[in-house]
């Protein structure tokens, strides 16, 4: 699926994109962050999965299949998917997303930061937004 996907992105202009593979452009760029910190231990998996269970109606083995495909060669590549497939108010809701992966070991980490300083503006999403993104995952403890 993910090949596909890349090979799909690698087209010019803008793609229109199955529903399935928004799926995996997310959950990668979940494992992406959860990567970042260079530990990426069983709260964030189960962290992922809660998000993808939330977020697709998916139950527990469907959520922990699609993240153990979900490898993210590109982060550029994927958050133009999400970009062009998802409404600004939506792209917010995968920030915390994000956050909350970043934030589920109760730590913050100098490679979590940068990259979430990243894939935010990826999305379309201000420093500002992504900021009080965070603050309301911190808030909720998730």
């Amino acid at each position: 699926m993910v090949k596909g996907l890349l090979k799909r992105l690698a087209t010019s202009g803008p793609v229109a994109i199955p529903a399935d593979e928004a799926r995996i452009a997310l959950a990668a760029l979940l494992v992406r962050v959860a990567r970042a910190d260079g530990v990426y231990d069983a709260v964030e998996m189960a962290r992922i999965d809660r998000v993808l269970m939330g977020r697709f109606g998916m139950d527990a083995r469907a959520a922990a299949i699609l993240r153990a495909e979900a490898e993210a060669p590109d982060t550029v590549r994927f958050t133009r998917v999400l970009k062009d497939a998802v409404p600004l108010d939506d792209r917010i809701g995968l920030i915390e997303a994000m956050w909350a992966v970043v934030l589920a070991d109760g730590t913050r980490d100098v490679g979590e930061d940068r990259m979430m300083r990243m894939v935010a503006p990826l999305l379309g999403v201000s420093d500002l937004e992504s900021g009080l993104a965070r603050q309301r995952m911190d808030r909720k403890g998730l």
